[in-house]
């Protein structure tokens, strides 16, 4: 599980096998977890976070949007061959 990103209290990663599905971010802090969409930006499922969070979370993965996708493409290009 590549971690992408490191912001405040909150990790961003992808599973291997996700390669498969369209690109998203799985973001985690302590027992939390949240999925996000990237191609849109979208919250796709939620264990723990509120309301709140989501949002602050979503400001994040906006700003650093390309690196996300970035490493997302240079993982699982790599994950197909």
């Amino acid at each position: 599980m590549p971690t992408t990103l490191i912001s405040g209290p909150y990790r961003f990663s992808f599973f291997s096998i996700d390669c498969a599905e369209p690109r998203h971010t799985h973001v985690w802090r302590d027992k939390t977890s949240a999925k996000f969409w990237l191609d849109p930006v979208k919250l796709e499922d939620n264990h723990g976070f509120s309301r709140k969070e989501l949002r602050d979370i979503e400001q994040i993965i906006l700003a650093n949007l390309s690196l996300l996708k970035e490493k997302w493409d240079e993982h699982c290009a790599g994950a197909t061959r």
